[in-house]
């Protein structure tokens, strides 16, 4: 599936040792990992939840579950905000 990332640019090696040359690797690396750690935008045409958990007891923030019929997303620190959720939906409704 393609998020639309720019590859990150990797120097090539040269004949002998090179500082420079590291610093640039290293960055590049540092760019892959900023690119992994951050899933971008999402956009689909159907999407099937299966086994969601019913708690968002030890899910991190953005993590979606079920409760009650409906499909909740947890917030973290923010217990007054709709009573801990950001969205309520119903099961069977599209987010």
């Amino acid at each position: 599936m393609s998020r639309n990332l720019v590859r990150p640019y990797f120097p090539i090696p040269p004949q002998d040792y090179n500082q420079s040359y590291f610093y640039e690797v290293i960055r590049s690396f540092a760019v892959y990992l900023d690119q992994m750690h951050n899933p971008g935008e999402g956009r689909h045409t159907r999407l099937v939840l299966t086994a969601l958990p019913n708690s968002d007891q030890g899910l991190e923030t953005g993590s979606l579950f079920e409760r009650n019929g409906f499909i909740k997303i947890s917030i973290a620190d923010q217990p007054n905000l709709l009573g801990g959720y950001l969205q309520q939906v119903p099961l069977g409704l599209s987010l």
